[in-house]
């Protein structure tokens, strides 16, 4: 199996590269969200890989790092999301993003990938809500700046306080998802306290 393609960027082909590695090119289909990240042609790129094998062929998915190649493989772990509809997916939300909206439930931001209907967002929702660590959850709500403007102001109130809370609330035994969501929907005021945004977030999980 491969797990990582290591070489010379060569081609950039819209919706996949091709990176030369031992005189060899390996054609691997990406996000397009990923292209603006990668070096400039000519240069050597890392790119960590899922081989997909089906009746018609096989081929290669790649992202630039393993907490994306993960996101990608949890997607198509869900019933109906191949391949390709989840690179679709990760080419309309960055992985940072999705594992947000997963975690607040937020149908309508998944529904904006090309091809995913409600019905589909509402299943991923379920499928991975528990599948995603806090750790990550906490990195995609505070350090993600590609979110939309929509969503932005509520993220970058995640400061300390939020953090300390979704811990506090992983810690009383909610899944990282719930605690992440809960904190979420808590409008961070400045100078609340982590104790403050608990009580708050509480209140939400109260009428899950």
């Amino acid at each position: 199996m491969l797990s990582y393609i290591k070489g010379l960027l060569t081609e950039k082909l819209g919706d996949c590269v091709v990176v030369e590695a031992n005189g060899v090119g390996y054609q691997i289909f990406v996000p397009v969200s990923l292209l603006s990240e990668l070096p400039p042609l000519g240069e050597t790129v890392k790119i960590y890989t899922y081989f997909n094998v089906t009746e018609s062929g096989v081929s290669l998915f790649g992202f630039l790092n393993r907490q994306d190649l993960d996101m990608f493989r949890k997607l198509i772990g869900v019933n109906g999301v191949g391949p390709k509809s989840a690179v679709g997916i990760l080419s309309a939300l960055r992985p940072d993003e999705l594992r947000v909206a997963v975690a607040a439930g937020d149908i309508k931001m998944i529904s904006r990938a090309p091809g995913v209907g409600s019905k589909t967002a509402q299943r991923i929702i379920l499928d991975l809500k528990d599948k995603i660590s806090s750790e990550e959850l906490i990195a995609g709500m505070a350090g993600d700046a590609s979110l939309g403007a929509d969503r932005s102001a509520g993220l970058s109130g995640l400061n300390e306080a939020g953090r300390e809370a979704v811990s506090a609330l992983t810690a009383l035994g909610y899944s990282g998802a719930e605690a992440a969501g809960a904190v979420q929907k808590v409008e961070i005021r400045e100078g609340m306290t982590a104790e403050e945004v608990l009580k708050a977030a509480l209140k939400h999980l109260t009428f899950l």
